[in-house]
């Protein structure tokens, strides 16, 4: 009879509390934006025979369940309380590195080789037919591979470049690895979050500007970087949920002798490269242009005689301040977002002096990019 009492009891309990969180779930309704994680959740997948016969139905469920359930902020910071002191030096994705550094990790064995080479045939395209370069960031786990844990493994991205370079050639390829390698010891990566940091976003235009041999109005010296925020907790900071060192934003104050005028996505117009409504949020990164657009259209100010189309990632934000003085106008698409045929809305732009600049890092635009002809 203890026995049975002891089943009852147990199943009782757990009935109850399924039962519980069932209602919570249901009184606080879906979220549809994580501003702790900066992404957009999961919503209820439709169901229907053939997603249920072919497993996508209980995969989308599975992911949903995941990102609606209630108290999921707190469920992350227990679980990584709980890693932390069984001393795991990789949670949730991110290791654990040496100086406060969170980084991302990459593995090889989740990297298609087929994959790898439908995207550089997509690049290579964009070469052949309107001349695009290329500048392929390699992420912090490749550059500041002495801070990760000991024998941490990570997706070798000097490799792939050497790839890419083979396909497109030397000339379409701005290949910052080395550069940035050299800089390693500097704050080139936020310890928070996945992307370069102004600083690095620097040595990438240093490269881009002695290969493209284009003649800058503007100096940067790195010793005026001015400091807008010292309270940024980025991407990699939301997957631990945990008290950690904040990082600092910062920008050039160059980049604002001459007032741009930024149109996004057809309509908005403003007039600064910087929003600082973003400061006051947890997506800090989004103060450099307003986040991400599909289309957004800048007249620099600059009479350079030349036009930039740049297809990029968010990576791309926080150099586009730096490039400005080289163009009258730049041309920013994001292929995430813009769901048209690109060929019919590059033909609209790609004039003669019109330059076009390939910017992700290497992981997203292994996983991201691709474009309608």
């Amino acid at each position: 009879m203890n026995e049975k009492s002891n089943a009852v009891l147990t199943v009782g309990f757990f009935t109850v509390i399924i039962l519980i969180f069932t209602i919570a779930d249901w009184l606080t309704g879906d979220r549809i934006y994580s501003e702790n994680e900066n992404r957009m959740l999961a919503t209820r997948p439709k169901f229907s025979a053939e997603t249920l016969l072919d497993g996508s139905f209980m995969e989308d469920y599975e992911t949903y369940v995941t990102d609606q359930f209630v108290g999921r902020d707190t469920w992350v910071e227990l679980k990584t309380r709980g890693d932390v002191l069984l001393q795991k030096k990789v949670i949730n994705g991110v290791y654990l590195g040496e100086d406060d550094y969170l980084i991302e990790q990459h593995l090889s064995k989740d990297i298609k080789q087929e994959d790898v080479d439908k995207k550089i045939a997509l690049l290579n395209g964009l070469v052949e037919k309107y001349g695009a370069k290329a500048m392929l960031i390699p992420t912090a786990d490749n550059i500041l591979s002495d801070k990760l844990p000991f024998q941490a493994e990570y997706f070798d991205q000097k490799q792939f470049l050497d790839r890419v370079e083979e396909v497109i050639g030397e000339e379409n390829l701005i290949n910052v690895y080395d550069t940035l390698k050299a800089h390693a010891r500097e704050d080139i990566y936020y310890r928070t979050d996945h992307h370069w940091t102004t600083l690095g976003a620097y040595y990438g235009y240093v490269v881009w500007k002695k290969q493209a041999g284009n003649t800058a109005v503007i100096t940067f010296d790195p010793d005026h970087l001015t400091t807008v925020t010292d309270e940024f907790l980025g991407t990699l900071h939301s997957k631990l949920n945990l008290p950690h060192r904040k990082d600092s934003i910062q920008t050039f104050p160059e980049t604002m002798l001459k007032q741009p005028m930024i149109t996004y996505d057809f309509q908005t117009v403003t007039y600064t490269y910087y929003e600082e409504k973003y400061l006051d949020t947890k997506n800090k990164y989004g103060y450099f242009l307003d986040d991400n657009h599909p289309f957004i259209e800048i007249e620099t100010g600059y009479r350079r005689g030349r036009e930039l189309v740049l297809l990029k990632n968010s990576y791309a934000n926080c150099l586009v301040p730096l490039l400005a003085n080289h163009y009258d106008k730049i041309y920013m698409i994001d292929l995430r977002y813009y769901n048209g045929k690109l060929d019919n809305l590059v033909d609209q732009y790609m004039t003669p002096g019109t330059d076009m600049l390939v910017l992700y890092d290497c992981i997203h635009f292994i996983e991201d990019f691709n474009y309608y002809k």
